[in-house]
């Protein structure tokens, strides 16, 4: 009680609030400057070497960016990753049909031979992290003439152009699948440069079925207390001088710089935890007029948006098997931003949010004045300035991008093969059989196995009545006058008007199309889809050139208002915003107290997971063999205490999206758990961290090792390990 008081106090009476010792996603190569002193005196037993070394092997060398969302962690010498069932989601469901399922019935490869590729997924290891803002501010100098807009500052291309100029063309030529990148940090008061190396040809080894990957699905997602074992296992492979390489027969596994230990010995409340990885997108240098754009614009349009596309979508899939298959990522995918949109609304109210970020800018305006630094409050008003003056704009945008774009399946169709065609048709000019094959393998990849027409129709009808209900007819895409002039409103008829007379309607009508010797130009250029999707996409683009006037101006005032914090505050007080760069964060195993007389406890076992079984319900659906191991209390050497199985723990870890697969060390770096969700509670902790809320949630190394070795009597893979 008396730090939470403390801490109120101090935002009351105009002084920053210092950061508590479980916030912050930090530098590794800054550990020793920032917070090591800090962690030891938790428990960290290492050196800041251990975790980061570019010179030799630590720590970071076992950790990879896994895709380009996830992380992952390197478990054996023969290239083992650990990272999250949800994170290798698309890969077990890319495996699976109605006739081998592996979302439902798991996966185990017996040897080498049966682990499965996956094309287009990669693993990146970080080989080394180097300041460059001295390089990046003479290249910006030196460009300057270039850079008309002055916007190089910010510039991915612009940034990576200059990175490989820093390093060489050669260099990279020389190191097969290395890649540099420089990031800016704190809106491009810092930059740093990360040296990558990319390994593409990785196979699915072990996952899991989805009623222990993802037990509890949507109902527990974001939620503590949680029995979820979301885990899958692949393997790097590599040519045979052990660089990355395409996949290949040839290729052999990985030999990894390093790979972690693993700790069986388990958690006690109170002990320290760290998290390496990649985390995505924090918002910790919001403004108070910030964060009320993103409460009341952005969070509020997801919220409404999603949960109408949500009821409709899973109605249709408890309906039929087939679609549960084909709709299982994209529905996860949508329920994840939206319980996530929520939760941060609550925190950003309960915890008065504004208020507490008007504090931060009155201090530094006071700090500005006190020190002659009016371009600082200038920044300030400049971003309040355009958050108003964009307002109704960015709701349309929001409005449009999660009402119909992302909501509507067929607002993706591409229309650049059509328009070709229609352009040969009419010039006689053009290879027409190749332009005829491009327009049906537009359909193709448009139609694929996960799609269902019926299912897009009815999800379609449904979201286009929600968006048209709140935006008015003049600001609606110019298609839709279609509804009012020629449907009289009905936007059922509408849109079966669309796929009843569109070429991309089914199947049928583009054999049709395609096998007639008379092909229109005409049938083309007026296909209701084509013009439903070009018309949807121009309101997209006027809204995005409105919008974009305000950008360059928001980033300047941005990037000095954290200057100043900066200048006021000291190089090494603050930790920059998540970026999908490698960080680390600490804290200890807690539980923790969410509502008024109720406590959660730290940890969570197998015994949850019968309480909670409900053969009804799908996302509670328990194993045979699980309940089997369970009433034998056969755990083997993984049990916590008298004949119990640890299932999950939560830990006082500052994490985001990016961080799902997180490896969860212990003082002497060993591997105790892996991060896979935080407690709705928590995250808020985007904008502001919530020491009294939030939570990381892990898997327990034990649990991931007991369904291994126990319940898919995977024993080959345990001894690859180091226990």
């Amino acid at each position: 009680m008396m730090r939470k008081f403390i801490v109120v106090l101090t935002v009351t009476l105009g002084f920053v609030t210092t950061a508590f010792a479980d916030e912050g996603m930090w530098m590794l190569n800054l550990l020793k400057q920032q917070k090591l002193t800090e962690m030891k005196s938790m428990g960290l037993e290492l050196e800041d070497y251990d975790i980061y070394n570019p010179d030799g092997s630590s720590l970071k060398d076992a950790v990879v960016q896994f895709g380009r969302g996830c992380t992952g962690e390197v478990i054996s010498s023969q290239g083992l990753v650990l990272t999250n069932h949800h994170c290798g989601y698309s890969q077990i469901q890319s495996h699976s049909s109605i006739e081998n399922n592996l979302l439902d019935d798991g996966f185990w490869a017996k040897s080498f031979d049966e682990e499965l590729p996956n094309p287009g997924l990669t693993v990146t290891f970080i080989e080394r992290i180097d300041d460059v803002t001295d390089y990046v501010t003479e290249c910006l100098k030196r460009d300057s003439n270039e850079d008309s807009l002055g916007v190089f500052y910010l510039s991915p291309a612009y940034l990576n152009k200059i990175a490989i100029e820093k390093v060489g063309e050669e260099y990279l030529k020389a190191n097969l699948g290395y890649e540099v990148e420089i990031k800016p940090f704190f809106e491009g008061n810092q930059y740093y440069m990360f040296t990558k190396k990319i390994y593409s040809d990785i196979r699915l080894v072990g996952s899991p079925p989805s009623s222990i990957g993802k037990f509890g699905a949507d109902t527990d997602n974001w939620m503590w207390p949680r029995h979820t074992g979301d885990f899958s296992i692949f393997r790097i492979y590599a040519n045979k001088e052990g660089n990355p390489a395409p996949y290949s027969a040839d290729n052999i596994p990985l030999q990894p710089k390093r790979w972690l230990k693993i700790s069986n010995e388990g958690v006690d409340e109170g002990d320290f935890a760290m998290m390496l990885g990649f985390p995505g997108t924090t918002n910790k240098y919001y403004t108070s007029g910030e964060v009320a754009e993103r409460r009341d614009i952005d969070n509020s349009v997801r919220i409404n948006m999603r949960e109408v596309r949500q009821n409709a979508m899973l109605e249709e899939m408890l309906n039929n098997p087939e679609v549960k298959i084909q709709y299982a990522a994209k529905y996860s995918g949508s329920t994840n931003a939206y319980k996530n949109a929520i939760g941060t609304n609550w925190a950003i109210d309960l915890r008065d949010f504004e208020g507490l970020k008007k504090a931060e800018e009155q201090r530094l305006i006071k700090w500005a004045q006190d020190n002659n630094e009016p371009l600082y409050i200038e920044a300030l008003n400049e971003i309040e300035n355009i958050l108003n003056e964009r307002a109704n704009l960015r709701y349309r945008s929001w409005m449009l991008n999660e009402g119909i774009t992302r909501a509507v399946e067929f607002a993706a169709v591409p229309t650049k093969s059509s328009d070709e065609l229609a352009d040969a048709i009419e010039s006689g000019d053009g290879d027409l059989e190749i332009l005829h094959e491009n327009l049906l393998n537009d359909f193709n990849r448009f139609a694929n196995k996960d799609y269902n027409v019926e299912v897009d129709k009815k999800i379609a009808k449904t979201m286009i009545k929600a968006y048209t209900s709140l935006i008015d007819k003049d600001k609606q895409p110019e298609y839709f006058n279609q509804i009012y002039a020629e449907f009289d409103g009905n936007i059922d008829k509408f849109i079966d008007y669309i796929f009843e007379n569109s070429i991309f309607g089914n199947s049928e009508n583009i054999n049709h199309f395609l096998a007639s010797e008379a092909k229109s130009a005409e049938t083309l250029r007026n296909d209701p889809m084509f013009l439903f999707v070009k018309s949807v996409r121009e309101e997209a683009a006027d809204l995005s050139r409105k919008l974009s006037t305000y950008n360059i101006p928001f980033a300047k005032a941005r990037k000095t208002y954290i200057k100043g914090i900066l200048e006021m505050d000291g190089p090494y007080k603050h930790f920059p915003d998540a970026n999908l760069s490698l960080r680390l964060t600490y804290g200890q195993v807690k539980g923790y107290n969410p509502r008024d007389a109720v406590a959660y406890s730290h940890q969570t076992t197998l015994k949850g997971v019968i309480e909670k079984e409900d053969s009804s319900n799908w996302e509670f659906v328990v194993p045979a063999k699980l309940k089997e191991l369970y009433l034998k209390k056969d755990y083997g050497n993984y049990k916590l205490g008298e004949d119990i199985m640890p299932v999950n723990f939560v830990a006082t870890t500052h994490t985001t999206g990016g961080n799902s697969g997180s490896p969860v060390l212990n003082g002497r770096g060993e591997l105790i758990g892996i991060n896979f969700d935080r407690n709705w509670e928590g995250v808020g902790g985007d904008i502001q961290y919530l020491p009294d809320y939030q939570r990381s949630i892990i898997v327990d190394i034990r649990y991931v090792l007991f369904i291994i070795e126990k319940f898919a009597n995977s024993t080959h893979l345990i001894e690859e390990l180091e226990l």
